[in-house]
């Protein structure tokens, strides 16, 4: 029975990893350990930079907004899996498919976006040092995210919206454990030229530009780190942009492996398995990463539990003694 137009079409089917009973809660296991671990380190990012004067700057204003869109990154797809894994569905609606689609494709492109910023900023930075301060402002530093955050919500505006102008066949299996646009103009019975024009322009425009950006940094930064002549200069040099650079790595390469395989095996399941890769593991690791090879984030941590330890027993000692309230003390304290 051949398949037929069905413009109406109210929920697709995520095939997922396996669907064998006994392997699910083993990735239910595992995606959910990631997840929370993926939350848990972004946030500990954020709170050091926003709470530790010593990293407010732009490198590291950077690096929180990366954290804050890595967290919308995997919660866009992650909680979704676990709950069908759970609730033993396979169902997303047609509604839940579309908004899916929409943050996913606006927090890949925005990772890319703030991948690139932050590649500029250490461009600058190695290679103008005495200018630094003076190009990278304040102003241009919220200028550079507030245009990320609305040229990535309008790229993904467009593309959300004109799948809505597909019809679809009776078949609506997905062979992944979140709604890829690729996998969705696939299943579509109506015309899909000019989605996968929209589709491939738009991955070349804002994959391979950004990338193209970001190696010619890197390449000025190579050259102005052989042209120091102190080998302490040119460690610290480095050390500066190993983090960042192992990141764009990770990022860019399972990415490209990703979209490289699925071309070779069509629809298979493996590009699934693939793709977490840079959809769960980088945001993962973005965080150790950084707190791993970075003395300033090591440095706010422990300036961060050392200034708990202190506060925890002078607010017990303001507890147990009443006659304290209201004392100059009490708000000393209160500023620590």
């Amino acid at each position: 029975m051949e398949p037929h137009n069905d413009t109406q079409i109210s929920e697709f089917l995520l095939l997922g990893f396996s669907e064998e009973p006994e392997l699910q809660p083993l990735i239910f296991g595992l995606f959910l350990s990631m997840y929370l671990i993926t939350v848990f380190g972004n946030l500990v990012i954020i709170l050091l930079v926003s709470s530790d004067s010593h990293l407010h700057t732009p490198m590291y204003f950077f690096l929180s907004n990366l954290s804050f869109v890595d967290i919308c990154f995997t919660s866009t797809t992650i909680p979704k899996m676990l709950w069908n894994i759970k609730t033993q569905s396979k169902i997303i609606t047609y509604e839940g498919c579309i908004t899916q689609i929409y943050f996913f494709i606006l927090s890949a492109v925005l990772d890319i976006f703030l991948l690139t910023v932050m590649a500029y900023d250490r461009f600058v930075a190695i290679c103008h040092p005495l200018y630094y301060t003076v190009i990278m402002n304040p102003r241009l530093c919220v200028l550079l995210v507030l245009v990320s955050w609305v040229v990535c919500m309008l790229n993904s505006l467009l593309q959300s919206l004109m799948l809505l102008q597909l019809s679809f066949c009776t078949d609506v299996k997905i062979p992944h454990f979140f709604c890829d646009l690729s996998q969705i103009i696939q299943l579509a019975c109506s015309d899909t030229f000019l989605n996968n024009m929209v589709m491939y322009f738009a991955s070349v425009l804002w994959g391979g530009g950004p990338l193209a950006g970001i190696l010619y940094s890197y390449s000025k930064i190579v050259s102005s780190i052989h042209g120091m002549s102190s080998s302490q200069g040119k460690y610290k040099a480095f050390t500066t942009c190993a983090s960042h650079l192992l990141i764009v790595s990770l990022f860019f390469c399972t990415s490209l492996g990703v979209y490289l395989s699925s071309a070779a095996t069509h629809g298979s399941q493996s590009s699934a398995t693939a793709s977490v890769m840079y959809t769960v593991v980088t945001p993962m690791l973005n965080p150790f990463i950084y707190s791993l090879r970075n003395k300033d984030i090591k440095g706010a941590m422990k300036r961060f539990f050392v200034m708990e330890s202190l506060k925890r027993p002078m607010v017990l000692g303001l507890e147990r003694c009443p006659w304290l309230k209201g004392s100059k003390l009490q708000s000393v304290v209160v500023i620590l």
